[in-house]
């Protein structure tokens, strides 16, 4: 089964997420530049988000080099300042294991574990009971039930030794998400803001205490996921229950998170004016709809903006399942309906008439809902056929 989420968001101006000179993340596509924000971007601000953290066994997972300094904590107890001497034994397990550090308390690679396991190893530590190496390898080796390393994956790449040896493979996970750069519909031009910060304690000088520029823009994106749910069951030792919670959580956060990049100076929180998600079970190839925007959206379109993408994305969702034969269950969400996803259509006789593409809602959480009664329906019809 392949779960595949499309949606178009329209974000004011903003700079959610920039590059090395601090603009806007841009590319081109279809020869002309566009607004980017990076897979990395999304999916963090998705994992890290609170509608996702529903989904969490124990808070997560947590993505760190400064793990010495976690299980240091964790061992100390709350409250407490951590010893020297268990930042010492913690250190030396990883070094003998095979893991480079950076500094002392800090790798060179970053790890991928729940915070239920840094909290066991914590505890580990604190007894002092046996021997500490293969503790923590007992530990890391059985904690990878947790739903955003089974959706993003791990890959720790080390010469695993002594105690650690036998955890050869175990530290990578095949991630069940798959994830595209979200790209404006449009063409895009990034925009300079000249700013400056006035002393309110006045003084002999004149002028700005503080001025500087920042660049921005304004873009209308389409944003793209896809989930093997087979490959997610597999991360969560086959919990069809937790996979199930998972998706559902991935879905609200899809939609409801945003990049955090310069917020407080821009407040960019739009919402998505449409979400298209696919229930696939015939056929799990994955497709992206991003070409519907190959030709930019213009300007000044008839429909706006945001409804010249929504129907550009209609018609290219129709064209391709017509051509291709792509069986999927189609479900369409749009804030009290404001937009529907529809396509123009050919009869038999050449005939064109509009048609809806996608089984419409107007209420997010019935939306969710009907997705979600779809994917465990299909999990039962697969379970059932072996």
């Amino acid at each position: 089964m392949l779960i595949e989420i499309h949606m178009i968001q329209n974000h004011s101006p903003a700079n959610l997420n920039r590059d090395d000179l601090g603009a806007p993340k841009t590319c081109i596509f279809g020869g002309v530049t566009r607004a980017r924000i990076s897979s990395q971007c999304l999916k963090r601000s998705i994992r890290r988000s609170k509608d996702f953290s529903a989904a969490l066994e124990k808070d997560g997972g947590v993505r760190t080099r400064r793990l010495i300094e976690l299980i240091a904590k964790e061992a100390a107890g709350e409250g407490n300042q951590p010893k020297k001497e268990d930042c010492v034994a913690i250190r030396k397990v990883f070094t003998d294991a095979g893991v480079g550090l950076k500094d002392e308390n800090t790798f060179d690679i970053l790890f991928f574990l729940p915070q239920s396991a840094i909290s066991e190893m914590g505890a580990a530590v604190r007894d002092g009971n046996g021997d500490l190496g293969e503790r923590f390898a007992e530990i890391i080796g059985k904690f990878v039930k947790t739903p955003d390393i089974a959706l993003c994956g791990r890959m720790t790449e080390f010469d695993a030794k002594g105690a650690f040896a036998g955890l050869k493979g175990k530290f990578t996970v095949e991630g069940a998400l798959y994830a595209a750069d979200a790209l404006s519909t449009h063409a895009v031009v990034n925009e300079v803001d000249y700013f400056t910060a006035a002393d309110d304690v006045p003084g002999q000088d004149s002028g700005a205490a503080h001025v500087n520029e920042a660049m921005f823009n304004s873009a209308c994106f389409y944003k793209y996921f896809a989930i093997d749910f087979e490959q997610l069951k597999k991360n969560l030792e086959n919990d069809n229950e937790l996979a199930s919670k998972t998706v559902r959580s991935f879905l609200k956060a899809a939609a409801q998170a945003y990049p955090s990049g310069k917020q407080h100076a821009h407040a960019a929180f739009n919402l998505p004016d449409g979400v298209l998600v696919e229930v696939k079970t015939q056929s799990a190839t994955p497709i992206s709809y991003s070409n519907a925007f190959a030709n930019p959206v213009p300007e000044k379109s008839e429909r706006g903006l945001i409804g010249e993408s929504i129907a550009r994305l209609g018609q290219h969702v129709h064209d391709l399942v017509v051509g291709y034969g792509i069986e999927s269950e189609r479900f369409w969400f749009s804030p009290n309906l404001c937009y529907r996803l529809t396509c123009i259509a050919k009869d038999e006789n050449r005939n064109e008439k509009e048609q809806s593409v996608a089984g419409p809602f107007g209420e997010f959480k019935a939306f969710v809902n009907a997705v979600i009664k779809k994917i465990n329906a299909s999990g039962t019809s697969a379970e059932t056929a072996k």
